[in-house]
């Protein structure tokens, strides 16, 4: 993805969906919702503990999200992706699923173009957005 492309992106997200953000503040996950919660999207953590983390509330998967996500940022193994794809097509109301530094998973990557969603892999959304605006 060319920088065009993610800056697009990025003013056509509102609602970005964290698949695995750990309550621990020490983690990349945290420190990135962190970064673009202040950056001024509304960050939904999906993790399998807590109630709240960084002062939202916590969903235990994308499909339990009652409102429109736009952006699903992925902090889980490369062999969950397939199955947060395949969430995100069912739920059909995604744009973008990003993929944290990485993490690849190209035959998913595949699926959710094919779809119609925009996919960026192997990038850190925090790093991009910080480098391009």
């Amino acid at each position: 993805s060319n920088n065009e492309e993610i800056i697009e992106i990025f003013k056509n997200t509102k609602t970005i969906a964290i698949a695995g953000l750990s309550p621990n503040e020490d983690k990349a996950s945290n420190m990135v919702a962190k970064y673009l919660k202040n950056a001024g999207f509304k960050i939904v953590p999906i993790y399998p503990k807590e109630d709240t983390i960084l002062g939202e509330k916590v969903y235990r998967s994308l499909e339990e999200i009652p409102f429109k996500i736009d952006m699903v940022d992925v902090f889980r193994k490369p062999d969950a992706i397939a199955a947060i794809v395949d969430s995100c097509i069912k739920r059909g109301d995604i744009d973008t699923v990003w993929t944290q530094l990485g993490l690849v998973n190209n035959a998913a990557a595949n699926k959710a173009e094919e779809a119609g969603m925009k996919v960026v892999q192997n990038k850190c959304t925090k790093i991009e957005h910080a480098n391009l605006f």
